[in-house]
């Protein structure tokens, strides 16, 4: 089964339901919302929200029975990278201590050579600042004193509160197929505010299977605004172009002259 059709009291239980039924993650399928549903009046007239979820072209070829690696199979690390990782983890806790806050650091590894440094306090919400912007400093900080390298080299290291980076990307994701429904449905490109470079590239992730909207990044420096855009009318626009063309073809065996055929129209810069 690639795809399934559900519905739930809201868009997040749809989405619930569905991942459910094909057992898999998140990540690892394209969401399209059928009906936002609605609640009605003193329950009458409610209707509930309906998703499509179909399965990504990689889940569907890696969908195999999953053994989950214990700490003891994990690929072990070099004495390079446990040695970075492990600075970073004293760095953070030496910045949190000037900082005058509680808190453990914990060390976890996750997929590839990517090391997470979670933290864990009783004053988080301080850790983490708005959207996230305390939290992606100290990333920044603990990364270059930690000395990580570029590239494939080394590990990359993660900052992390109580998993807010995994709640955050859940609310990105929903929110980029709510404005990306708002997009098609009013036909008029939605303007999404600043943003880090993390949180754009899960919004282009979401919406990049989607043949009919587009998006892009707008304005410059580490924050910025992303578009949301409508493709149809663009559709409708080529397909008109291409019409033309094959009409003003000659016939077989006919003469071919230049300038009979209209230019095709170039997409507009958006």
């Amino acid at each position: 089964m690639d795809f399934v059709e559900t519905e739930g009291d809201t868009i997040d239980g749809a989405i619930e339901n569905a991942l459910r039924l094909l057992g898999v993650d998140r990540e690892k399928v394209t969401i399209e919302i059928v009906s936002e549903g609605r609640k009605g009046i003193l329950g009458f007239g409610a209707q509930k929200a309906k998703i499509r979820a179909e399965l990504r072209k990689s889940a569907v070829s890696l969908k195999t029975p999953e053994v989950q690696q214990t700490a003891s199979e994990a690929p072990a690390l070099t004495a390079e990278t446990s040695e970075i990782a492990e600075k970073a983890k004293k760095v953070l806790e030496d910045i949190l201590d000037l900082m005058g806050v509680k808190a453990t650091v914990q060390q976890k590894s996750s997929a590839g050579d990517e090391t997470i440094l979670e933290v864990r306090a009783d004053n988080s919400g301080l850790l983490i600042g708005r959207k996230g912007q305390t939290l992606e400093a100290l990333q920044y900080l603990v990364t270059r004193i930690a000395g990580e390298r570029q590239g494939s080299e080394g590990p990359h290291i993660v900052v992390d509160v109580e998993n807010y980076r995994e709640r955050r990307r859940r609310s990105l994701e929903d929110m980029a197929l709510r404005l990306g429904e708002k997009a098609k449905r009013q036909r008029k490109t939605v303007t999404v505010d600043a943003l880090s470079a993390a949180d754009r590239r899960i919004i282009h992730a979401v919406l990049q299977d989607d043949p009919w909207v587009s998006t892009k990044s707008l304005g410059q420096g580490s924050y910025r605004r992303l578009l949301i855009i409508p493709e149809g009318d663009r559709r409708k626009k080529g397909d008109a172009a291409q019409e033309r063309q094959s009409a003003s073809a000659p016939a077989k065996g006919g003469k071919t002259d230049a300038n009979s055929a209209p230019p095709a129209e170039a997409d507009d810069d958006v």
